[in-house]
């Protein structure tokens, strides 16, 4: 795996190189390598990883068993379930009302079969302050656990959330869980009993495996943006965590949700240290995993997202949101890459998580390095065929997983043109988003190089109307890159307008983008899928496969 990501990323440097150099070198031009090269390990390995991931779908019979060993083993399909799990829902202001109904059908879907009546429970795990949301809280469980019977619904609320989402599991797990395993989702999760079952068989049948972290899926998709950006994570998905699966082994990944963990280990050894200054880790699950690396135990991804889902970001601003979260935890783990207590690829995977930010402004970079050495006379000698070689060569590395997903789903049996034209359209949509979100990034990025720091908040789930005026305030760095770049663009001519187009004009267009993809997307509820359109509602989950 290494030799391939090195060859990729060689290549792209050799093709920067031989492209920019033609016609000599300007200061501009020095520049756009030096951050091709910086970004060019990271293109490789979504590259070779997405090279990987699709090879094992298209090539092995059975591909989810090719990463996951335990798969191979005769008779885990048949084998009864007599492990004692917990669903433990960790809770913070949110909406009871909509936590609740999917909680208590697959719990019912669980207790059906009389002999597994008593194997399964479900927790849930407050961090709601004192006060009067915590007292409708407190009530609705209650109305809601009536229906089940003693014991089977656990409550508990804490008054300090000290820790954050981390330390209320550890908290429980500390107190009252003396269950096998541990089935931890968010508020926004929604599981089959199939899946479930599938899970807790898999891991009776491997006793090193302390977490097992299916792939997770778009549900509620009630706008264009969480549509498209739904298909989009899906097919790109697939393809990832199963290349990053083969390539990580027992080393794999934990996303913090939708995984079923082995209780022991876990609370064993994936007690979170302190940073610097006694604050609290952010991002839990990257270090979760890590430390359960160096203890000898396996994280393993099962690359399958039947019967596993998640609400996705309803707009592009929800998602800016979601990101500013998500820097501010990844950062963090800038203190506990030398920690000797955490595995080797836990820190990899920590330091991946440090780049998916810090290299975005390199990226970006691109665009105005490119339009000032357009507007100063550079690049008067440069191939226009090999320039536009090594923009194709950059998008189809980075986009790899997406696109071969796509190019997997079109070649399962069926009709071919219903199914392409979702995905064109995904493409095009992930073009303008991606511009706008990378700009975006990139400004977080500088903000928080200035010691400026972003609150954990409650998430944005539902959809709703963006104001114009509201759009253009949070969106006004995109759109100065985007003008600036088109004005100095046009000092060259018409090829670098031409040619830099998809970026400059997603960036003026970002808040009609970002206000039209927020409205409804209409009456279907599903997505294609390269099989059939399947149709998830809010509140329950289709079937999955055993």
């Amino acid at each position: 795996m290494a030799a391939l990501v090195a060859g990729i990323a060689s290549a792209l440097v050799a093709l920067g190189w031989h492209v920019l150099s033609a016609g000599g070198w300007t200061v501009w031009e020095w520049l756009i390598l030096a951050c091709l090269t910086v970004n060019a390990p990271w293109l490789a390995l979504a590259g070779a990883t997405g090279l990987v991931g699709f090879a094992i779908r298209m090539l092995t019979p059975d591909p989810l068993a090719a990463v996951l060993p335990v798969m191979r083993q005769s008779g885990w399909q048949d084998a009864a379930v007599e492990a004692r799990t917990v669903i433990a829902v960790c809770v913070r202001l949110e909406d009871m009302a909509s936590v609740l109904p999917p909680l208590g059908r697959l719990l019912e879907e669980l207790h059906a079969p009389a002999a597994e009546a008593g194997r399964f429970r479900l927790a849930i795990l407050s961090d709601t302050p004192d006060g009067g949301i915590a007292l409708d809280e407190a009530a609705e469980v209650a109305r809601f656990a009536a229906r089940f019977p003693a014991d089977a619904v656990h409550y508990r609320r804490r008054s300090r959330n000290s820790g954050y989402k981390a330390g209320n599991l550890m908290d429980f797990l500390d107190r009252d869980a003396d269950d096998d395993f541990l089935l931890l989702m968010d508020a926004d999760s929604v599981l089959s009993a199939t899946t479930v079952r599938r899970l807790v068989r898999l891991m009776q049948a491997d006793r090193r495996l302390a977490v097992l972290q299916p792939t997770i899926r778009g549900h509620g998709e009630a706008t264009r943006f969480a549509r498209c950006f739904s298909l989009g994570q899906r097919h790109g998905m697939r393809i990832w965590a199963t290349g990053q699966a083969w390539w990580q082994g027992p080393e794999g990944a934990f996303w913090g949700h939708n995984a079923l963990i082995r209780i022991a280990p876990f609370r064993a050894h994936a007690r979170l240290p302190s940073l610097p200054g006694g604050e609290a880790i952010l991002s839990h699950d990257h270090v979760e995993a890590a430390l359960l690396h160096a203890a000898g135990w396996a994280v393993r991804v099962l690359p399958d997202d039947a019967g596993s889902f998640e609400r996705h970001p309803p707009d592009l601003l929800a998602c800016l949101d979601r990101d500013i979260r998500w820097a501010r935890g990844n950062l963090q783990y800038r203190h506990l890459l030398r920690r000797p207590d955490l595995g080797r690829l836990g820190r990899f995977q920590m330091l991946q998580a440090i780049l998916h930010y810090t290299l975005t402004p390199f990226w970006f970079a691109l665009l105005p390095l490119a339009a000032l050495n357009a507007a100063t006379g550079g690049g008067e000698g440069t191939s226009r065929a090999g320039l536009l070689l090594l923009l194709a060569a950059g998008f189809l590395t980075l986009n790899l997983p997406k696109l071969a997903g796509h190019a997997e789903a079109l070649l399962n049996p069926g009709p071919k043109l219903p199914r392409l034209s979702p995905f064109l359209r995904e493409i095009g949509f992930s073009v303008a988003t991606d511009a706008v979100m990378a700009a975006e990034r990139t400004w977080l990025i500088l903000v928080s190089a200035a010691g400026q720091t972003a609150g954990w908040e409650q998430q944005q789930r539902d959809g709703r109307s963006l104001r114009w005026s509201t759009t253009v305030q949070r969106l006004r760095f995109s759109l100065a890159m985007g003008v600036g770049s088109l004005v100095l663009l046009s000092y060259g001519g018409l090829f670098p307008v031409v040619i830099a187009s998809p970026i400059w004009l997603s960036l003026l267009l970002g808040v009609p983008i970002v206000v039209w993809t927020a409205r409804p997307a209409g009456k279907h509820h599903g997505s294609a899928t390269g099989q059939h359109r399947e149709p998830v509602p809010l509140g329950g989950v289709p079937d999955s496969k055993p």
